[in-house]
Parts: C-alpha cells; sequence; structure tokens
C-alpha cells in the first residue's frame, strides 16, 4: 500500500537519502530514517489519490464508513480534493452466502483479502482474477465462500469489499455500538472476542486479539453463531407451570415460589459444560457438594476427567493456540479439529511451515519478508500426520493420512508408542508397515517440538489412552513434547474441575431428592429420551435455570430466565486450562439475570451459609479460589469490579455515541438512568476512561485518527504487557512431575458382527453445536445430518450416495441421508451428531439399518 514510505539515509552525512517502505527494512543499528519529510508525506498521499481513483465517494452510506481503514489513510494523508474527472471503472458483485457481503466497487487491490484467505487459511475458492483497473477478488462463480474463517474477510480487508452480512439486518455503525470484551462459547478453545450491541440486541461480533489463544482471527461459528441471543427462543422471564399452562412471574415472585417448592427436603443440582465457572459453583454451594453433579454424560465425563487427571499429574504441557503454531511435527489421532475445534486447525496450517522455514537461514531472508519465504519453500510443508476415521480438510496439507475405526487406530498409535518405549504394551496387530510406523517414529523424535492432538469427540477410552502414552513416551526422549486435548463445551474443563461426579451418577443416585435445579442444560442431548423422562419423574419439584427453550425446559414446573453471555459476567476454563472472563455488553431484560445470581438470591432466601456473605461476582469468585484449590489465581484472570483508571471505570461506549437520550422516548419521555454495573471494571455509557485499558477490560479499539480495526497497532504495547499482568488470561493447570510415571491400559474393543453396526459420532462446525444453529447465518451453511459408511459395504447393501438409510437402535428409529467414502472402516456407521434428529440416539449401542420409505419418493 506504500502508506509507510519513509526516508532512509545512510549515516549522519547523508543528506539525501532514499525513499523506502519502512514494512520492508530490517531494524540495524545507526538506521536513519525521516517519517515526515516533505517528499515522502507527498508521495503517501499521491499513492492515496491513486487508490481514490475508482473508488466510490459513498462513506456515509458505506457499510464500513466509520472503521475504514482506507478512510483512517486518506485523512492522514491529507488527501482532501478529488482531481480525477473521468469514468470510473464498476464490477457486478457477487453472492458470496449467508455470512459475508459483497461489494467490489470498493475494492484498492490491495491483495489482503487473498494472503489471509489462501496463504494462510488454507482456502482455494476466493482468487484474483483479471488486471489492471479489471483486477477481481472472488469466486469463479456465485457461492458460499467455503473457508472456515471467510468471516475475518471482514476485518482483513481495508475497505468495504467484504463486511458481515448479518450485521445489515440490524445496521449499527461502530460508533453506536455498547461493546465488551467477552470469549466464545461455541467451542472449547476460548477464543477472545468483542460483542457490540445496540437497542438490546447482539448485533455483530468481532475478534478481539489474544496473543497466546486466538490471536487476530476466529471462527466462522464464533463470528455469526450469535443471533441464539437475539432468538424467539429466548426465556424472557420466569415462569411458573399451573396445570399444564405457564404463567409468567416477575423475580421476587419466582424467587417465592422457589422457596415453597424448594424449602423442605433434599435438592440435587445438575451443573453444566456451557455455564460459567461461577453458576456451576454457586450451584453446588445451594445444594451442597455431596447433590451437585457437573451434567456431562457419561461418555463425556469418563473422557474429561480421564484428560484432567492426566493434565494435572503427567508431565506432558498443554500448548496455546500461538505455541502449537511454532510445533514442528504433528499428528491428530482421532480428531477432526477443523470441525470440532476450528482455530487448532488455522494453527496447523501455520505449523506445518515451521521446518521449511528454517532453511531460510541458509539464504539469509528474514522470516518477516513473507513473500521472499514462501517463493522459496513453495510447497514443502512439515511432518504432519492425520488418524481419524473420516476424510479431514487437513488431509490435503497432511504428510500422510490414516483412516480406520477409534480402536484401529489406537491399535496403530500403540504400535506407534511401542517403537519409542518397549514399555508400552501393544495390543492386537496393526496392518501398517512397520516402514511407515518407523517413518511417523522419526519424524516425532528429530522434531524440536513435537505435538500430539487429540481429544474427547470420538468418545473413545482406546483413543485417548494410546494418544496419553505416545505423549509420554516421547516426554522420555523429549521434553519440550505437547499434547493439545479438545473438549466438547465451552466450559467442560470448568464443570470437570469443580466435579467429578456426571449426569450418570446423578441417574442412578438412590437418594430420595424432592427438587432437580437444572442449570443451563439440556439433558436430553446427554442421555436417549427414556433414560431422561425416567430421571425426572422421580422428582416432585423441577427448577430449570436457562436463557433458550428446550425440551429439558418444557419438563419444567419452575423457570428462571437466565443471561446468555452477552447478558452476564463469568469465567470459562478452555481446553488448556486457561481461565479467562467475559463480561456481558448490554442490560438484561428486566427480569432476567445472570444464574449465578439467581442461585445467590436462592441461597438467601434458604439460609445457605456457604453463600453468606457473597453479594456480588467479586465475592463469588474470591469464593471459589479460597475453597477449591484447583481454581487458585482465577482472581488475576480480569480485573475487579473495583478497578479504576484514574478514578473511572472504562467506559464500554465509544466517545461518539449518538442517540443515548432519545434511544427510549417511544416509551417514555423522561431519560432513564443507564444502567449500572457493580460486577466489573466497565461503565454501560461512554463516560468513563477512554484511552488504552488492561487486555481484558478493553471494549473497543480506537485511538485518535484510527477508527478502523487497524487502531489494534495502538494497544499492542498493552496487549503484549497483558501476558506479564494476566490479561491473555490465567493459566490453572501446568505439567507436574510429582506423580509416579506409568503408562495406560489400552484395550480396543472387539470389530462389530455381521449385521450390526457400531456407530462412530461425527461432528460439524455448522451445526453440531447447541447454540449456533440458532443463527440464521450458521443454519444456512449446515448441510444437515447424514450417515457414512463404506464403499464396498454400502455396494453389498445396494445404498448409494444420497440414499436414505433408517438407523434402528432400540425403539429409537433415524432416517438420514448417507455418504459413502471408500476407505471409511468397515462395520462402522458414521453418524452427524448434536443435530436435533440425532440427540436421541444411544451412540454406545450396536445399530441395524434398513432401506428409508423415502427413497421411493
Amino acid at each position: 500500500c506504500r502508506q509507510c514510505a519513509v526516508r532512509k539515509y545512510q549515516g549522519k552525512e547523508d543528506q539525501q537519502g532514499q525513499i523506502v517502505m519502512a514494512c520492508m527494512e530490517p531494524v540495524l543499528d545507526d538506521l536513519h530514517i525521516s517519517i515526515d519529510e516533505k517528499e515522502v508525506a507527498v508521495f503517501r498521499k499521491n499513492v492515496i489519490e491513486w487508490l481514490m481513483v475508482n473508488h466510490p465517494h459513498d462513506c456515509p452510506i458505506c457499510d464500513e464508513g466509520g472503521e475504514c481503514h482506507l478512510q483512517d489513510m486518506t485523512v492522514m494523508a491529507g488527501h482532501s480534493y478529488r482531481r480525477f474527472r473521468y469514468k470510473k471503472r464498476t464490477h457486478e458483485n457477487q453472492d458470496l452466502g449467508p455470512c459475508i457481503n459483497h461489494e467490489m466497487n470498493r475494492c484498492i487491490q490491495c491483495y489482503r483479502c487473498v494472503r489471509f484467505y489462501n496463504d494462510y487459511a488454507g482456502g482455494d475458492d476466493l482468487q484474483v482474477f483479471a488486471a489492471h483497473d479489471h483486477v477481481y477478488f472472488g469466486r469463479h462463480e456465485d457461492g458460499t465462500l467455503e473457508s472456515e474463517f471467510s468471516g475475518n474477510l471482514v476485518e482483513v480487508c481495508p475497505t468495504g469489499v467484504f463486511t458481515d452480512k448479518t450485521l445489515k439486518d440490524h445496521y449499527t455503525r461502530k460508533w453506536d455500538l455498547t461493546s465488551a470484551p467477552s470469549v466464545c462459547h461455541h467451542c472449547s478453545l476460548g477464543c477472545n472476542i468483542l460483542a457490540g450491541e445496540r437497542y438490546g440486541s447482539l448485533r455483530r461480533i468481532l475478534t478481539r486479539f489474544n496473543a497466546e489463544v486466538n490471536g487476530y482471527f476466529i471462527c466462522d461459528r464464533g463470528r455469526f453463531g450469535y443471533d441464539f441471543v437475539n432468538g424467539e427462543e429466548r426465556i424472557r422471564s420466569a415462569a411458573f407451570k399451573i396445570s399444564g399452562e405457564w404463567q409468567n412471574l416477575k423475580k421476587n415472585q419466582a424467587l417465592d415460589q422457589l422457596k415453597k417448592i424448594a424449602g423442605n427436603g433434599k435438592i440435587m443440582g445438575v451443573g453444566s459444560p456451557r455455564a460459567s465457572v461461577e453458576s456451576n459453583y454457586a450451584l453446588r454451594s445451594l445444594v451442597g457438594e455431596d447433590n451437585f453433579y457437573n451434567g456431562m454424560s457419561a461418555k463425556e465425563n469418563q473422557l474429561t476427567q480421564q484428560a484432567l487427571d492426566f493434565l494435572q499429574h503427567g508431565p506432558v504441557k498443554t500448548p496455546s493456540l500461538k505455541e502449537i503454531e511454532s510445533c514442528d511435527a504433528v499428528i491428530i489421532i482421532g480428531e477432526d479439529v477443523t470441525n470440532t475445534a476450528p482455530l487448532i486447525d488455522l494453527a496447523l496450517k501455520q505449523s506445518v511451515l515451521v521446518q521449511p522455514l528454517r532453511e531460510l537461514e541458509k539464504i539469509g531472508v528474514p522470516p518477516w519478508n513473507d513473500s521472499a519465504a514462501r517463493d522459496y519453500i513453495q510447497d514443502q510443508k512439515g511432518p504432519l500426520y492425520v488418524l481419524t476415521p473420516q476424510e479431514t480438510k487437513l488431509d490435503q496439507i497432511a504428510t500422510r493420512c490414516f483412516r480406520g475405526s477409534p480402536d484401529e487406530l489406537s491399535r496403530m498409535v500403540m504400535a506407534i508408542g511401542g517403537q519409542l518405549d518397549a514399555g508400552i504394551a501393544v495390543e492386537g496387530q496393526t496392518n501398517h508397515e512397520p516402514a511407515v510406523l518407523q517413518e511417523i517414529v522419526n519424524a516425532l523424535v528429530q522434531a524440536k517440538r513435537p505435538l500430539v492432538i487429540t481429544g474427547t469427540s470420538l468418545g473413545s477410552t482406546a483413543i485417548l489412552n494410546s494418544s496419553i502414552n505416545l505423549a509420554n513416551a516421547l516426554h522420555q526422549r523429549n521434553s519440550s513434547v505437547c499434547i493439545s486435548l479438545v473438549f466438547p463445551e465451552c466450559n467442560s474443563l470448568g464443570a470437570g474441575l469443580m466435579e467429578k461426579k456426571g449426569l450418570e451418577e446423578a441417574i442412578k443416585s438412590k437418594i430420595q431428592y424432592k427438587t432437580l435445579v437444572v442449570l443451563e442444560n439440556d439433558l436430553y442431548r446427554r442421555q436417549t429420551p427414556a433414560h431422561i423422562n425416567k430421571f425426572l419423574d422421580k422428582f416432585e419439584n423441577i427448577i430449570v435455570l436457562d436463557h433458550t427453550r428446550s425440551r429439558t425446559t418444557s419438563k419444567a414446573d419452575l423457570l428462571l430466565a437466565a443471561g446468555t453471555f452477552a447478558e452476564a459476567d463469568g469465567t470459562l476454563v478452555n481446553n488448556e486450562g486457561r481461565a479467562q472472563r467475559f463480561f456481558q455488553v448490554q442490560a438484561a431484560d428486566e427480569e432476567v439475570q445472570e444464574s449465578w445470581r439467581w442461585m445467590l438470591q436462592a441461597g438467601k432466601l434458604l439460609g445457605n451459609q456457604p453463600l453468606e456473605g457473597v453479594n456480588g461476582l467479586d465475592e463469588l469468585i474470591l469464593s471459589i479460589e479460597n475453597q477449591l484449590e484447583q481454581f487458585k489465581g482465577i482472581v488475576e484472570a480480569a480485573p475487579s469490579s473495583q478497578h479504576r483508571i484514574n478514578g473511572q471505570k472504562i467506559s464500554r461506549a465509544t466517545h461518539r455515541y449518538s442517540g443515548r437520550t432519545a434511544m427510549f422516548a417511544d416509551i417514555q419521555v423522561v431519560e432513564p438512568r443507564p444502567p449500572q454495573d457493580p460486577d466489573s471494571p466497565l461503565s454501560f455509557t461512554m463516560e468513563g476512561y477512554s484511552g488504552i485499558p488492561p487486555q481484558s477490560a478493553t471494549s473497543f479499539y480506537w485511538s485518535p485518527g484510527w477508527n478502523s480495526a487497524q487502531a489494534i497497532n495502538k494497544f499492542r504495547n498493552e496487549i503484549d504487557n497483558g501476558r506479564q499482568q494476566g490479561g491473555n488470561g490465567v493459566r490453572l493447570i501446568e505439567p507436574s512431575n510429582k506423580r509416579e510415571f506409568h503408562y495406560l491400559e489400552c484395550i480396543p474393543g472387539d470389530i462389530p458382527e455381521s449385521g450390526e453396526w457400531k456407530l462412530i459420532p461425527l461432528h460439524h462446525i455448522f451445526g453440531t453445536e447447541e447454540l449456533s444453529i440458532k443463527s440464521t447465518a450458521i443454519s444456512d451453511r449446515s448441510q444437515g445430518p447424514s450417515l457414512t459408511m463404506n464403499e464396498a459395504q454400502a455396494g453389498n447393501l445396494n445404498v448409494v450416495a444420497g440414499e436414505h438409510i433408517t438407523v434402528i437402535s432400540g425403539s429409537v428409529k433415524i432416517t438420514l441421508p448417507v455418504s459413502i467414502q471408500s476407505d471409511w472402516p468397515k462395520g462402522h456407521l458414521g453418524i452427524s451428531v448434536g443435530f436435533e434428529e440425532t440427540v436421541s440416539i444411544d451412540l454406545d449401542s450396536m445399530v441395524q439399518l434398513e432401506k428409508s420409505e423415502k427413497n421411493e419418493g
């Protein structure tokens, strides 16, 4: 863009110098440069004028107006008068799907989009076409951008070519948004986000930079999956069921009803891996430790506890996303990270370049010189081995891919570990050549920082055990080895740390309980409907706290309206054990409040001792740290509510926020008092400190002259300092060598008999997650649930791709279309999980198949 042009001098005596681009000049001792030298300033101004030749003068009506990098640079460079009087070139726009709006006439041919989309994110369906004035950035034809990271084009593009299409449905200028720092709730990675609100509805999500977690980017599910907050299925008021009919209640009425039905008899509390640490703890304190269950299904809880035990007591470190990017040999075992942990996918696309980029030292090219570096390494990739049942998007950059059932893959991993350490007992045989196994062993052993990636998505104990064994075996040779574990939900690790007992233990409990309290958890997604119905029938009273209607809320006697992440403060623990705070961006509706606040109020009514003296978020977090050793340090995840800068709170709104006194004039002429926030260092107004706040309390990026996302550059010193100040969150789990080392037992299961099929759960980035699918943009990108089977076995059954098959598991029958893969493991049936159509099936059961009548129609 030539906007960093400076004049470089050879030394103090050099009066002439030469114009160079600062971004291409290494910093050297005795470097003399001038930024404001007259000719250089004119040069930059002229460049802006060239860029504006074909650019439309539509700033007042442009989606990007007020947060446009080109707008910033035009003002800074001083270009204020258009001399071009000729016809401009124009383009036709494309339909790029439900998430991204395309307006090519605003393009300045900077190539940022394709550099991010193709070079960094690994996409291949966004290209540059034509030349000179007719350069065009788009697809070969209209259609949804295929990359899971396409939404980042919204922030990468310096103009308004790519904009957030979901924002157009309720458009608001940047300066009119109330914003707050938050954490994505749609997977276990805990990416940092900025949520923006106006008129009581959530309008958009932007990336919040975190040097240790997501860096500058987030996935499309995290960016566009927010609309459940505004959805019609939201619970906006407490309600009590009388003769099968819901009667809305005020807060005080709801609490009185709670006291009436829960005041006598024992109470069971079921927590949730998608609720905050604070909410789970408040419920645990209300019902008592022995009566609290973390709300995870049997398999999910077993795997989470097993992984937690290793993370807390094992010698191998779990890396941050930033550290994954620097790993130089990776083996993925059983986890389709593109769909279960998308930002790991993005990190791996950088990690495969680590080994090839080391060759740059030989030719003297610095690694920051991206174009030269990519020209030199071409298509070279470092070692990446993918072991999964299904084809994955990472296959195209993998060194080798291996397909098999979870049990077959675990045998292979044990065989690899057995070559590293004879102490690992190899159960059964693997059909892979010893030379192939040795190749993987050599790649992992020769790497400076090898990485093992696995997780819980397949529901396989064998996969997890064999992966842990491999990581342990590698650690005996290289202490820099890391293991990254993927968990099912945003606070799975936090719920697992809070309590070991899961939903299965609650169902099997012999204690006579009168009342059940369910916290932000649809139990019907955890177990079969028959099991849950039988479980719920044991209670006289059922109290459910949630923000979105579900089958579980329909069973409640008393329903309490909880706030979503946009209306609540809390803490999540991500997959590496990093505690991160999220703050509410909008004041909740009058009858809605945080789940933990409902519990605190209930505790006072019921005379609960553990919650005595706990009145707000600060006291609650302090109580968590004092009572639970595993959460030591959680207080430091973000500044407390007492934090002030120059005696001021930090504003959620920019100083240019408009219309505050008129926003509710249609309801009443009297201007309402701005909402008060006693639980955070943030204020709900434009009044307050508007400089650079602590990273974890940064609500928006703005600096004088910088209205665009490029203002992040003015925050980098504070962000980098945040590493020492807890601004990137606080790691609660670190590797330990205190426990005596031993390998885990790994016994893979048997191959299914003829006529029966074993289910393998398959996850989809757009569809599997419970809340994001309620957003229109995400549901439009979802391909829906399906079955996957082996090509040869499909042929034996006379089944073709797209045909419908009925899966029979006990009394449950599900009919879905079939996709066919040639290398899919025989005897196994892949089934899309998390969808409304498939949540009722028991994934541990053996199933039978029959052709569906749908095919006849």
